[in-house]
Parts: C-alpha cells; sequence; structure tokens
C-alpha cells in the first residue's frame, strides 16, 4: 500500500491565495488597531499596512516603482497623523486606491483619464468580495470541494485526533500540563465570537479586498435607437437657436445682478429703508452659489464637443461674457459672507462656505480657460479634482476650530471695542482646540470685565479637564492632541471648573 498527497499539495501559491493571505492579516490588525479603540496613529498605521499589504500580494513591482507609490501613499495618508477626521480618511482612501491601480496597471496615461478610473472602480469596489466569492463557488464548485477541501481536512484528520489523544493522557500524567491547560481563558476565547467583532471583521475584508484585487466597472453602452432619440431631443432642447435666445436672457438678468452687487456691497449704496448690509449680504450668499453651479452645467453642455457653442463665434463670445459674469458673482457672494462674518462672527459652516464658493470660482475660470485653450470636457474634470482634492487636502491638515476660535476672539468687541461680544457658548462647542484662544481673551481682558473672564476660565477649565480625561493609549495618539497636551502642560496654572466657580462667588 502507497500514500501519496501530491494531489492536494499545491506547487505554487496563486494570486488569490497570496491576496487572501494578506487579507486575513490585515483584518488581524484591524481587529487588534480598531476594535473598540479610538482614532488616531493607528488609522496611519493600518494605511501603511494596506499599502504593505497591496504592493506585496502579487508578484513584486520595480524597486523604483514601490518607492514612488509608497511615497503617494505616505503623502496621502499625512492628514491622520495630524489627526483622524473624514477628510483625512478620504485623502488616504484615494491615495490607496491610486496605489491599487497603479499596482495594477489600471492607471491611465493622461490625467484627464483618472477621475473616470476612480469613478469605475468606486463604483464595483463595494460589492467586489462578494461577487469574486460568487464567483469563486460557482465556478467548478464540486471540483474545489471534492479536490482540495475534503481531501486537506482528511490529511489533517488522523494528525488531530491523535494529538488531542495525547494531550489529555499527558495532562493526566503531568500536574504542569494540566495546571497550564487550566489556565486557558475559555471566556476570552468566546470573545471573538462576537457577533460585532465578527461584522467588523467582515466590513474590514470588504473594505481592503478592492485594493488587493482591483477591478473596473465595465461600462455600458446605450442601444442606437435610445442613443438617436437622446440626439434627437438634445437637437429640439439645445439647438444653436435655443442657446443663443438662453445666452441672451441669462446675462441681461445676470447683469441686473452684478449691478445691484456693485452699488450695494461694492459702491456702499444706501440699501432701503429697514434693510441693513448684513441682511442683504446673509439672503445671497448661498442662492448666487447654486445660481454658478447650475451656469457652469449649462456652459459644459453647451460647449461640449461637437455641441452648438463649438463653432459660433456669438455664441462663444456670449458664453465668455456670461462665465465672467458668473465669476463676478462668486466673488460678490465671498463678499457678502465677509460682511456677514463681520456682524455675526465665523463658525466651522461659514469658513466651509467661503471655501465652497472659492471652489466654485475657480471651476468657472477653468471653464473659461477650458474655451480659450479648446481643452475637453474631460480635462475640465481633471482639473477641477485636482483642485479640489488639493483644498481638501489642505483643510484636513488645518485645525479648523482652533482658527475659528482665535479669529472670534481676535475680533470681539472685549478686545477691539467693537463689533460684537465673543460667543463663549459657541467656543465650547468648538472642543478642545479653543483652549488656546480662550487664554489669549481671559490674558486680555480688562480689570472690569469680570462675568466675562469668569464665563471665559470655566469654559476652559472645562474643555481642559475633558481633554486631560478622555487622554487614551498610543493607538488614539494624533500630532494636534500631542501638540494641545503639550501646551497644557505649559499652562497648568489655571483654575479648575469647581475652582473658578469658587472664586467667582468670593469676588460677588
Amino acid at each position: 500500500m502507497t500514500f501519496s498527497d501530491n494531489a492536494v499539495v499545491p506547487n505554487r501559491i496563486d494570486r488569490r491565495s497570496a491576496s487572501a493571505a494578506v487579507g486575513l492579516a490585515l483584518v488581524a490588525l484591524a481587529d487588534a488597531l480598531f476594535y473598540q479603540q479610538p482614532l488616531g496613529v493607528n488609522a496611519f498605521i493600518y494605511a501603511m499596512a494596506v499599502t504593505a499589504g497591496t504592493l506585496f500580494s502579487v508578484p513584486r513591482p520595480a524597486t523604483a516603482k514601490i518607492l514612488v507609490l509608497c511615497a503617494v501613499s505616505l503623502i496621502a495618508s499625512a492628514p491622520l497623523l495630524e489627526a483622524p477626521s473624514f477628510l483625512g480618511c478620504l485623502s488616504s482612501a484615494c491615495g490607496l486606491a491610486l496605489v491599487a491601480l497603479a499596482r495594477s496597471k489600471l492607471v491611465p496615461q493622461r490625467l484627464a483619464g483618472l477621475p473616470p478610473v476612480l469613478y469605475r472602480f468606486a463604483l464595483a469596489a463595494p460589492m467586489r468580495l462578494v461577487r469574486d466569492c460568487h464567483r469563486h463557488f460557482a465556478k467548478g464548485a464540486s471540483r474545489h470541494t471534492t479536490a482540495k477541501i475534503i481531501p486537506g481536512l482528511v490529511i489533517w484528520l488522523v494528525p488531530g485526533l491523535f494529538a488531542l489523544i495525547f494531550v489529555a493522557l499527558f495532562a493526566l500524567a503531568n500536574p504542569v500540563i494540566e495546571r497550564a491547560l487550566s489556565a486557558i481563558d475559555l471566556a476570552a476565547v468566546l470573545r471573538f465570537c462576537n457577533p460585532w467583532r465578527i461584522a467588523f471583521w467582515l466590513l474590514a475584508v470588504a473594505a481592503v479586498w478592492p485594493l488587493l484585487r482591483p477591478r473596473l466597472k465595465r461600462r455600458s453602452k446605450p442601444s442606437p435607437r435610445a442613443e438617436a432619440a437622446g440626439k434627437a431631443i438634445e437637437g429640439m432642447l439645445l439647438g444653436e437657436a435655443t442657446v443663443l435666445r438662453s445666452l441672451l436672457v441669462f446675462n441681461a438678468l445676470f447683469a441686473v445682478q452684478t449691478l445691484l452687487d456693485l452699488l450695494y456691497l461694492w459702491g456702499g449704496a444706501e440699501l432701503p429703508a429697514g434693510m441693513t448690509h448684513a441682511q442683504y449680504a446673509h439672503r445671497g450668499a448661498y442662492p448666487l452659489i447654486i445660481t454658478a453651479l447650475l451656469a457652469a452645467g449649462f456652459v459644459l453642455v453647451v460647449m461640449r464637443s461637437g455641441g452648438p457653442g463649438e463653432s459660433n463665434a456669438a455664441l462663444r463670445g456670449l458664453v465668455h461674457a456670461w462665465i465672467s459674469q458668473n465669476i463676478l458673482l462668486c466673488i460678490s457672494s465671498i463678499l457678502r459672507l465677509d460682511l456677514y462674518v463681520e456682524v455675526y462672527s465665523l463658525t466651522e459652516l461659514r469658513v466651509a462656505a467661503g471655501i465652497w464658493m472659492a471652489l466654485v470660482a475657480v471651476g468657472l475660470a477653468l471653464i473659461l480657460l477650458r474655451i480659450l485653450l479648446r481643452r475637453t470636457n474631460e480635462w475640465l474634470i481633471a482639473t477641477n479634482l485636482t483642485a479640489l482634492a488639493a483644498t481638501l487636502y489642505v483643510c484636513a491638515l488645518v485645525d479648523i476650530p482652533a482658527l475659528v476660535a482665535r479669529f472670534n476672539v481676535v475680533h470681539s468687541r472685549e478686545l477691539t471695542g467693537t463689533g460684537i461680544p465673543l460667543d463663549i457658548d459657541y467656543l465650547l462647542t468648538l472642543g478642545p482646540s479653543a483652549i488656546p484662544a480662550l487664554d489669549t481673551f481671559i490674558a486680555a481682558l480688562p480689570s472690569g470685565a469680570a462675568k466675562s473672564d469668569y464665563r471665559a476660565r470655566y469654559t476652559r477649565a472645562g474643555l481642559a479637564a475633558d481633554f486631560l480625561e478622555s487622554a487614551s493609549g498610543w493607538r488614539g495618539w494624533n500630532y494636534r492632541t500631542q501638540r494641545l497636551h503639550d501646551y497644557l502642560t505649559g499652562h497648568i496654572n489655571v483654575a479648575t471648573p469647581g475652582e473658578a466657580d469658587k472664586n467667582y462667588r468670593e469676588q460677588f
């Protein structure tokens, strides 16, 4: 009788097996770093681990390519070191996607072709693991079961049974082994069977699998009949005559709005009775941005390849004039927002609105540049996405709450003698990042402002106490909280909330 296991021991590990092994290792690392842990430096560590797993789950690419892709991932994930945030996670995810696509040679040569590739990758990613599992088990399921799974279990069945018997006998014969076996904490083992933990593992493997085995969503072409019907409707609604009349009307309407802004915002003309400049600014800041976005969409349709504006000089001139008016409209919206901030102070939402308005103005300028340089809409989308990505990346690195708190303190009535009093309750909502600004406010208060001094000290002490109590382990570390911790260590002579309340009562 002869025994052979040549049929069940593979000569090599295929790509899918390597990806599965790396995926399991990343899931185990995710469990160690994230499960029931706060976000911090663990997010950056995991991003770097996913980068390494993505690069080495297939035959290793050239060293130069590895270094470049590691640099891309490192730069994209750097905001996670500053502080974990939605924007930082988004930046890191985009960097990991670029690494995965470049490793699989799916990145296009031109920048203009990158946004569609990323879009198709994002569409395919959520169901990537499910489809791969379905394809694996549906394709020759019986062959996989009989040729690999069952024989693999059989060859381990005999060793496993005898090993259990030997361990039981050794436990009876050796009290040291018996004590070691009794010391095994079955409750700790059972904790790994927690349904929430298993769900976390499934979520982790579903997140990393598309990076290990990247694919793009297939393009679907419309039927010839649907394409012909679409062109017919497009010809009726967006013909040359329709577009010409639309641009004439739109330019006239926008000219009226621009003239009013020139009079009231730039020229300082007197508004109607009962209306302040702040009210005028607030009413128009956000709707005008929606107007500019609608205008941008219309221009893209008109100036598309083969569209009516491509060969008609009059249409192009009207489009140039309209885009210029839209850029003025965005600048006007930013000025409106500035006037509103002067009256009602700065908030995080108003910072976001100002950034958004600036991005819309940049997008309109790029549309004008696209027309003048005769570029494609793909070029326009790529350049706009580049501007958006750069802006979000910078925002992920900046401590916006600290910036808002500092601005409101510096421009408060208590420090400047003009404007509005500092809204300390709002600073409380900004969290511990507002502590340095509160210290500046407390130090600059005049001696007669006892009530403001008490409220500021009480708020500052509460924020500091909450921050120090919430200190977590090394997984939750980030550079922003470390800076604040170092700052608080150097400014420890501030009273606790109870002491601040006691001091206030003694004064009154």
